[in-house]
């Protein structure tokens, strides 16, 4: 129903409904989305779907809508291009941003469900003509939003165990590679064509923020270049040059033609080659892409039946040409012949010499194996299929402490490689690592930690090393090693802690002693590292009963008092998850005084924090009632 204007012949008709429904349509169109937010945008979008009946109602009613009915129609219209707004974040921002800041956007939902609340709480019906079976469909909505701005959402504890890894500057091992490459995968930022749309978002990030938030926006362009080395890119700098050569930037008058670009870098080519599926790169860039493992076409994703590459001259005497005529100078041509990587050669000699009768020939050779496995993806997979891995693994248990602390970090570096973790497996490697996280050197110690780690990003290895008795000495090391040996062990541990069996394993092995202690050294830097494996542990009957004494009660409500704001996030998720099993958990956190610390936690903590804060504050009044 049009509103019209009366006050001239060329009538001039504003239709709310048709705007309202016009918004609706435009947010069901935009497809998929990061996989961070996916699930709540598709709830979003299909409570969207369901109001497109309700719209179809009100075009139907025959008289002109009043002043109220007008007024609530804007109110909803407003209310949906903030969720409109908040969908097309979501389906074109930069990914990596909205994975660091996941409880902000999700408190961002919260609101647009509060704002759509409001919208259906106040529907003008009589006023609007609306008939009794809309009405029904008006309440219901009304009560599902409200159910939905009420919620409490799930965090996906293992991809905040991996930010926070990869955030470290401490430790910049290899071992995180293995990370790096999960990270990838879940945030789907591992092919060139996401890479560079990751680029570009990350560029408008920036200049939306206008030179404010630098620190993050420099710690997120930090992880997109670790992401674009995995994937065989060059890095780049986001802020100046997102995904042009500074070269262009002098030339912003000039076209260049896209097919003179390479996909991977979208940089003008200099030596041009054709790989199997056809497709034409930069030379410099497609070995990149082959040396990191992938045997693929980085543009079509088809796997390639050769990794041979021959020079396209037609395409390489066109750039030329084209060059000329528009007087562009092309980059310094660098020697594309890369050195090899040294001892590459040697491989097959050294894997050799791993069974040599001379212990100084396997000392070395074993010793040689760890830096070339360390050097990068080809090396990994050459000393594996020249058989390297079954005498690595039968090396781990000589008597010499050197030759075994090289042994398991070789194998610490071989294990980046997805396959190369199964066939350590299944060489019997778990059982002889474990023997050296137990009796080796202080070194080997922490890097068999680091191993099980690595491996244990397979499902079924979290299972084998919770059998082989693997989380007791991952414990021992928690409770005593060094400062890396602990962060080492407690990366281990929460990995291995997301299989449910090896929950119990490790509370029996006595996991939550030295977490708690972990708990009172802030020197460490451990605390959220420990709050997240011990909310782990509480979703564990076993765990719930370990945890919960008095003791550790007064811990959390004291975390709650004068924790960082993440510490107090985490702090009241173990606590919420506690009091929900158990009432009486309710009230020895009320006589250690946590109420005034959720009341202010609600009014002053993070989003995440406040949403458990609440939670806990109606466990408390039910509690109350009974």
């Amino acid at each position: 129903m049009a509103v019209g204007n009366d006050s001239d012949e060329s009538t001039w008709e504003y239709d709310p409904v048709e705007e309202v429904q016009r918004v609706i349509e435009s947010v069901v169109q935009f497809g998929d989305y990061r996989r961070t937010q996916r699930r709540e945008c598709h709830n979003l979008v299909r409570r969207f779907k369901l109001m497109l009946p309700i719209l179809e109602e009100l075009r139907d009613i025959s008289q002109p809508f009043t002043e109220n009915g007008v007024a609530w129609l804007v109110q909803f219209k407003e209310a949906l291009l903030f969720a409109k707004d908040l969908l097309k974040l979501c389906n074109q921002g930069s990914k990596i941003y909205l994975s660091l800041e996941t409880e902000t956007i999700m408190a961002t939902f919260q609101k647009v469900y509060e704002k759509l609340s409001q919208a259906f709480g106040g529907v003008p019906c009589e006023e609007l003509g609306i008939s009794d079976e809309v009405k029904e469909q008006l309440e219901l909505m009304h009560v599902q939003l409200k159910r939905a701005r009420r919620r409490t959402d799930t965090q996906d504890i293992e991809l905040a165990m991996d930010m926070m890894v990869v955030f470290s500057d401490e430790d910049d091992r290899n071992s995180d590679s293995a990370i790096i490459e999960r990270l990838a995968k879940k945030l789907e930022l591992h092919s060139v064509e996401e890479l560079n749309i990751e680029t570009m978002a990350i560029r408008q990030l920036a200049e939306e923020r206008k030179g404010q938030q630098i620190e993050s926006t420099m710690r997120i362009i930090k992880l997109l270049n670790k992401f674009k080395r995995v994937a065989g890119m060059p890095e780049t700098s986001v802020l100046d040059d997102p995904v042009a050569p500074k070269m262009l930037e002098r030339c912003t008058s000039l076209v260049i033609p896209h097919e003179f670009l390479c996909p991977i870098t979208l940089e003008i080519m200099t030596d041009p080659v054709i790989i199997a599926s056809g497709q034409t790169f930069e030379r410099e860039s497609i070995e990149k892409w082959f040396e990191a493992n992938h045997n693929t076409c980085p543009k079509t994703r088809q796997p390639l039946q050769h990794m041979s590459l021959a020079p396209n001259c037609a395409l390489r005497s066109l750039i030329e040409e084209w060059c000329v005529n528009n007087k562009f100078k092309l980059p310094k041509k660098y020697d594309s012949a890369k050195e090899s990587c040294p001892g590459k050669e040697e491989i097959p000699c050294l894997v050799e010499s791993l069974g040599s009768i001379h212990l100084e020939e396997q000392r070395k050779a074993v010793e040689k194996i760890r830096m070339v496995s360390k050097e990068n993806a080809e090396n990994r997979v050459l000393v594996a299929e020249c058989g390297g891995i079954p005498p690595l693994v039968q090396l781990l248990s000589y008597p010499d402490s050197k030759i075994q602390e090289h042994a398991v970090t070789a194998l610490l570096n071989l294990s980046i490689d997805e396959g190369n973790k199964r066939l350590i497996s299944s060489e019997g490697a778990i059982p002889a690592i474990i023997e050296v996280l137990e009796n080796g050197s202080c070194v080997a110690k922490e890097n068999s930690a680091a191993t099980l780690f690595s491996l244990s990003m397979i499902d079924e290895i979290k299972e084998i090393v919770g059998q082989s008795n693997g989380l007791p000495p991952l414990v021992n090391l928690l409770k005593n090693g060094t400062v890396r040996g602990k962060k080492d062990a407690i990366t281990a541990l929460f990995n291995l802690s997301l299989n449910q069996a090896n929950k119990g394993r490790a509370i029996r092995a006595g996991i939550v002693a030295p977490l708690v202690q972990l708990l009172k050294d802030v020197n460490l830097g451990l605390i959220d590292e420990a709050l997240s494996i011990l909310l782990l542990l509480v979703s564990n009957s076993e765990g719930r009963q370990e945890i919960g004494q008095l003791s550790f009660i007064e811990t959390l409500v004291e975390f709650m008092r004068d924790g960082s704001p993440k510490n107090k996030e985490c702090a009241a998720s173990v606590l919420l998850e506690l009091c929900f099993n158990n009432s009486s958990f309710i009230l020895a956190a009320l006589q250690f005084g946590v109420y005034e610390h959720l009341i202010e936690i609600k009014q002053n903590g993070t989003n995440r924090a406040q949403r458990k804060a609440m939670a806990i504050l109606e466990l408390i009044t039910k509690s109350e009632q009974i």
